[in-house]
């Protein structure tokens, strides 16, 4: 995503659409009746297996302060390019001022992090020690009767050693210790050491920090500090349990990373090179996001593929193809072939086996079974390159897609615009970034487009409106645009709303609009999170023909069946402020069940939302219902998405 570019369009759409919003937005009077005509015996086509995915990239502090579950903000404690010292860490100092810290760039727990913390003690005693303070991520969480898991790397440093180092979480307001572990005294080489800690009866917080400590003089290095909480399926390098739940009841099919902005990097020294992503923590240099702030890389290649295993999702993976955010590419031809050859092996660890060279790298790191890929994308957004380096017969799409379809030809590769020349992709990604006018009027948009070129993947998505996530309003623009997805999913094969994570706090975020909302404690979903689960959770496998007359231009609708369980899934967004009066005909149905099930999200304002204090202001209420057959009448209430399921015998 390009936010000056989607800001600009925002703001120009705004502009043009006011004016004839009043014209052509006017609700249908309450006394209107629309009329559905549902052929059930008339599949149209099939619904698209990968419809509702997810796309992902380290924005808004996404992974940082989000999905990853790590509590130690910069736990490496310098940004690799300038070797700055992080300034988020600061001294506790001892009552004596004996505490200083300094950067030791000579030595390091690894080639990747060539350069340590050195923390000296002067003086310090067991009643007055003395150390450093990490907040966390604005906050570090708290639990009672919790158990988290602590590590560190350390090595003592000249000839007096300052005796064990202790990790402990200390409540901002009050000073008191919640946890604490002890590491043992460093030896003269780097070591991992590990601990955990365990909370008691203590009150849920996130007004806490983690301090280290040394109680007795010397000079001791450390680097990669880090600490866990409980994480999903207990993983070691694992998610939050609370996102990884929220994201699990969207049912995605896919999962798009690892960007976006994220793959390409601000300039091209800071793509994401997936091999700096492998492997231990300790072999990770980090690299700096395009959204101002270093990056840990935590969730590097390996737990975007096992994030994809975890909730049954398809890899869609994206390879960087020579061009930044800044405008910069790197030339087709000869200075473009490493590049090549780095996604080809890139495709290797995920798909190879054992005996491949990347393939026993991938076995090295944990996973020796390859992963299932079907789709690659080349690049990110490349029509805001300015060369035409992208897109003709020689370029820099042109050698990717050659290099890849001759080592790897079942693959289904993907563009991010239209190509020149006889290489063509299986599919073409297209973002649209809209306002709730722009999509309500927009919802037919792929009625009319061609079936005869490539599929296409929405790879990215948003109605912009809400902030720091999408309010109601965002919501019904989602939910109409949605209902076009379902009916051209013969076109359409994949779509992700984008950005999926926001970090509240002030600082943390760069998107206006997004999905889901969390602080240090708490998460929640925002009312376009609701309607991507519930479009996700009731879709049919085909499109069944349907005709919608006499309703207001604010209503829209989409028609799914699953032929297997017989159920037929009828989905109706009501963007007007009045109620929409239907009448729904079900044809070529031998019975219609009387019981069913109503699902719906509504609001009375579209400036409605959520938040932290008020996670569950607007969410779905499901009720079973005893009025179905094949003819209903039912007025839809205003501001509203709903879901009828129905089931035919």
């Amino acid at each position: 995503m390009n936010f000056r570019a989607s800001l600009s369009a925002f703001l120009t759409a705004t502009a043009m659409i006011t004016a004839v919003t009043v014209l052509i937005c006017a609700p249908a009077s309450a006394r209107d009746r629309a009329e559905l005509t549902v052929q059930y015996d008339h599949p149209v086509h099939a619904v698209s297996p990968t419809l509702y995915g997810l796309m992902t990239e380290e924005i808004n502090h996404s992974y940082d302060g989000g999905l990853y579950g790590e509590l130690i903000r910069d736990r490496v404690f310098f940004r690799r390019e300038s070797r700055k010292f992080l300034k988020i860490w600061s001294v506790d100092q001892n009552a004596v001022g004996g505490i200083s810290i300094s950067i030791d760039n000579r030595t390091g727990p690894s080639r990747a992090l060539p350069y340590s913390l050195e923390l000296t003690a002067a003086h310090a005693s067991p009643k007055d020690p003395g150390g450093i303070d990490n907040p966390g991520y604005w906050g570090v969480p708290v639990w009672p009767n919790t158990t988290y898991r602590a590590s560190i790397y350390l090595r003592a440093k000249g000839a007096r050693s300052p005796g064990p180092v202790t990790m402990t979480i200390v409540n901002s307001a009050s000073g008191k210790v919640l946890a604490r572990a002890v590491f043992p005294a460093a030896g003269p080489k780097w070591r991992r050491y590990t601990a955990t800690m365990r909370t008691g009866e203590v009150a849920t917080s996130s007004d806490n920090f983690v301090r280290l400590t040394v109680s007795r003089p010397g000079s001791v290095l450390m680097n990669v500090v880090s600490l866990f909480p409980p994480t999903y399926d207990n993983q070691p390098n694992g998610f939050r349990i609370d996102l990884m739940d929220k994201l699990a009841a969207m049912h995605p099919k896919f999962l798009r990373f690892p960007g976006g902005n994220f793959l390409e990097g601000k300039t091209p020294a800071d793509w994401y090179d997936w091999k700096l992503t492998i492997g231990p923590i300790v072999d990770r240099p980090t690299h700096p996001s395009p959204w101002g702030y270093e990056s840990s890389d935590g969730i590097g290649l390996l737990e975007y593929l096992e994030w994809c295993q975890d909730l049954r999702m398809q890899p869609l993976l994206a390879v960087y193809a020579g061009y930044s955010l800044d405008g910069q590419h790197i030339r087709p031809g000869p200075t473009l072939r490493p590049y090549v050859k780095a996604a080809l092996e890139e495709i290797q660890y995920v798909t190879g086996a054992t005996t491949t060279k990347w393939g026993a790298v991938r076995a090295r790191d944990g996973h020796p079974a390859p992963f299932a890929l079907h789709y690659v994308e080349i690049g990110n957004e490349d029509f805001f390159d300015r060369s035409g380096s992208y897109s003709g017969s020689n370029g820099r799409f042109a050698q990717f897609a050659r290099a890849i379809r001759k080592a790897y030809p079942k693959l289904k590769i993907v563009a991010t615009m239209p190509v020149k020349g006889d290489v063509q992709p299986n599919l073409i990604d297209e973002h649209f970034y809209r306002t709730p006018q722009q999509f309500l009027h927009e919802a037919n948009y792929f009625n009319h487009v061609s079936r005869k070129g490539p599929k296409i993947i929405v790879g990215e998505w948003a109605t912009l409106e809400g902030t720091p996530t999408s309010d109601f309003g965002a919501a019904l623009g989602d939910a109409a645009w949605m209902t076009g997805l379902e009916r051209n999913s013969d076109l359409v094969v994949m779509a992700s709303y984008a950005p999926l994570f926001v970090n509240v706090n002030p600082l943390a975020s760069q998107w206006p609009t997004n999905l889901i909302g969390y602080d240090a404690l708490h998460s929640y979903g925002s009312p376009s999170y609701y309607a991507q689960v519930m479009f996700s959770s009731y879709l049919g496998n085909q499109v069944v023909a349907a005709r919608l007359a006499s309703a207001g231009p604010l209503c829209f609708e989409s028609v799914t069946r699953n032929a297997a369980t017989h159920t037929l899934f009828i989905k109706i967004v009501n963007a007007a402020p009045l109620p929409q009066p239907l009448t729904l005909h079900i044809e070529g149905a031998p019975a219609v069940a009387r019981r069913g099930t109503l699902v719906t999200l509504s609001a009375k304002s579209t400036h409605a939302t959520n938040s932290i204090r008020h996670p569950r202001r607007v969410i779905p209420h499901s009720e079973t219902v005893n009025w179905l057959g094949p003819q209903v009448n039912h007025t839809f209430p205003p501001y509203s998405i709903s879901v009828l399921v129905m089931h035919v015998h």
